[in-house]
């Protein structure tokens, strides 16, 4: 909430520079049968080790997205997480950390969101990882659609397929698949998605005010999760129009047509009330209804956030039998949990 006097928002913080490390280390201390917080080198990686010869899945970028990326350490998903300062990439040290805690002979796969640092930095990990003798291969995550025909970025953003990807590639992983299985696994769901953002306000890092300024009936279109410019500014309008113009782009993007079968992701941006995200979620099975397109799977709630943005982003990934397999496998990890 913003305090007008000041132009800051008002958090519950200590020092706002050790915000972020301070939610790690309460993050493991809420779950420590699930993960631990090496705070030295400043990484999460799983309480339970992995079997031998298993491929681990590492992720990471800025804190401020809770729960991604530390929230989906556990089984079935990630081995290890490297979290960056917030809206900041983690560094070539933190990835490489990661790494080495989630190798257990299997090799290792770094989901990498399309952001430079991000991608820069995780590049220059496996190039240190495999000096080391691991075996490392790399996906990119680049689902948001809603930059397309955008000024305001050079490239598709990772936002929520990397959910996803962690899903399904971390069951493949699970069951024993090999790393060219699991890296096949998460290229196909990067295939299958495609995501898109609307924020009704600003997100605010500790101890600031609002990045993204918008008026009292603004909004952004095809927003980024760390505050980006999206497709363009547009003022307020009933909820079922805004989602009609999302689903109308995602389901052009994807080829969908009668008869074809999805997961759909409405998601959090922080401050959205669950309220709001059901309703939301029921345009979206309207939308999609309409077009005779069903919803095998859903997720609705806060994944992949943007600290404290009131806002949604919708993402879509088509869906068939081989992938329910994975869908449905035992997840265990504090933001995602089923099947056990």
């Amino acid at each position: 909430m913003e305090d007008t006097r000041s132009g800051k928002t008002k958090q519950f913080l200590n020092d706002p520079a050790d915000a972020a490390l301070e939610s790690l280390a309460g993050l493991a201390r809420s779950v420590p049968d699930l993960v631990v917080w090496d705070a030295d080198a400043q990484i999460v990686r799983r309480a339970t080790a992995q079997g031998a010869g298993r491929v681990g899945l590492v992720s990471g970028g800025g804190s401020g997205h809770e729960p991604l990326h530390a929230g989906f350490v556990g089984v079935g998903m990630l081995a290890a997480a490297a979290p960056g300062a917030v809206f900041a990439s983690p560094s070539t040290d933190q990835i490489l950390a990661a790494t080495r805690a989630a190798s257990a002979g299997g090799g290792v796969l770094h989901v990498v969101k399309n952001y430079t640092g991000d991608v820069l930095n995780f590049r220059h990990a496996a190039e240190a990882a495999r000096a080391e003798g691991i075996d490392v291969a790399s996906v990119l995550v680049d689902d948001d659609v809603s930059v397309d025909g955008s000024d305001h970025t050079v490239g598709r953003r990772g936002t929520g397929a990397t959910l996803f990807v962690h899903k399904i590639a971390g069951a493949v992983a699970e069951a024993g698949g090999s790393l060219e299985d699991v890296h096949a696994a998460a290229v196909d769901v990067v295939n299958r998605s495609a995501s898109f953002g609307i924020a009704l306000t600003s997100s605010s890092p500790p101890g600031a005010g609002p990045i993204l300024a918008l008026g009292p009936d603004e909004i952004e279109i095809g927003v980024g999760i760390h505050g980006e410019r999206g497709r363009r500014s547009d003022r307020l309008r009933p909820a079922a129009d805004l989602v009609a113009e999302a689903a109308e782009i995602l389901v052009t993007h994807l080829g969908l047509d009668a008869g074809s079968q999805v997961v759909a992701l409405v998601n959090g941006l922080g401050a959205t009330p669950l309220m709001e995200l059901y309703l939301l979620f029921n345009d979206l099975a309207d939308e999609l209804s309409r077009r005779r397109i069903g919803i095998a799977r859903n997720l609705v709630g806060n994944y992949v956030t943007s600290l404290d943005m009131a806002g949604a982003s919708f993402t879509l990934m088509t869906f068939d039998d081989e992938l329910a397999q994975w869908w449905d496998a035992p997840v265990h990890t504090a933001a995602l949990r089923w099947g056990r």
